[in-house]
């Protein structure tokens, strides 16, 4: 697992720290009552933090002109745009600032201000382009979390892990993340999905284009507050983009910028599999229907099936080995 664990000296990373201009973007919908803790704990050596504001209703564009930082930069959406929305402005705001690195806490307060430097130190290394938590890769870490978001968020790693081609990440939707200027810069900011599901589109863009991306356990942090998302609405909602993203990012990354036979092995795979499914489905109706069907079918049925089966996992092998070469000679 690209999993790392950093144990930091405070004064030592204060140091380094401020040899970089580190940015912390802070988008925040109706955050009122933790927006103020949330900034009050950016550490010092952040030379700047933008909060965007995505057309809250409540108090929160009152709180943030009453924070007294000269650090904080705002920018207010005049109607709700989304969260990937906020979280692109605030990058393009960054790049426009010539920031060396650029770190996403959302306004909830659940991002713990001192857990960043594990976030910070694989780029500054150059071991990452790209950096994220992880809070599901052991019970310590995710303590807090309830049993439902745990399971949901499981499944959505699966699906990210094939949409994405990052195979060893875990919590996709882990919004505490940092961002090298390399990596902002390659990737098309205006074509990043600007729902909840932003992070996962990310993902997928920084991997057809060769980004390292690294998971750091990091523990959860949850106070009163709940969480908006309902995973069974969300994952049908995000499932159609990473399937699209997953597309894009084949073509892009094995087709347009290289070539690599698995195109033809993902192809075939979604030719093969649906029809055999079908074709077996449609056989189960015809028995239960005790209508007449040739021996021959149930056999070509289950070879149909089985060889899309194995065309998708010899794709999704080759994919595999594709990202750990790359690793390999970078890391």
């Amino acid at each position: 697992m690209k999993a790392k664990h950093l144990d930091l000296k405070e004064e030592h990373t204060f140091s380094l720290f401020k040899r970089y201009n580190i940015g912390v973007v802070v988008p925040a919908y109706n955050e009122e009552a933790l927006l103020g803790a949330t900034i009050m704990g950016i550490p010092e050596y952040v030379s700047r933090i933008y909060i965007v504001d995505d057309c809250s209703s409540d108090r929160t564009p009152e709180v943030i002109k009453s924070l007294k930082d000269s650090r904080i930069v705002s920018l207010r959406h005049e109607v709700n745009m989304g969260a990937g929305k906020s979280v692109v402005d605030g990058y393009k705001m960054a790049l426009k600032d010539k920031m060396d690195i650029v770190v996403v806490m959302d306004g909830d307060n659940q991002m713990d201000p001192s857990q960043m430097p594990r976030l910070l130190m694989p780029i500054i290394e150059d071991k990452a382009d790209y950096t994220k938590g992880n809070r599901l890769i052991t019970r310590k870490a995710r303590e807090g979390m309830s049993t439902w978001r745990f399971i949901g968020n499981t499944l959505l790693s699966l699906l990210t892990k094939i949409g994405s081609g990052y195979w060893d990440l875990m919590d996709p939707q882990n919004g505490y993340a940092a961002a090298s200027r390399k990596a902002l810069e390659t990737i098309d900011l205006d074509s990043v999905y600007t729902y909840y599901g932003y992070l996962n589109d990310i993902l997928i863009k920084l991997n057809a284009y060769g980004m390292r991306v690294t998971d750091v356990v990091i523990p959860a942090r949850y106070g009163n507050e709940k969480s908006s998302i309902k995973y069974h609405k969300y994952i049908l909602k995000v499932a159609p983009m990473l399937f699209k993203g997953f597309i894009w990012r084949i073509k892009t990354k094995y087709v347009l910028l290289s070539f690599h036979p698995l195109v033809f092995f993902y192809l075939a795979s979604m030719i093969l599999l649906p029809c055999g499914l079908l074709f077996d489905f449609w056989i189960l109706v015809q028995k239960v229907m005790r209508n007449s069907v040739s021996p021959n079918y149930p056999l070509l049925g289950v070879f149909i099936t089985l060889m899309g089966m194995q065309l998708l996992l010899f794709a999704m092998f080759f994919d595999m080995q594709s990202d750990k070469i790359k690793y390999s000679k970078t890391v």
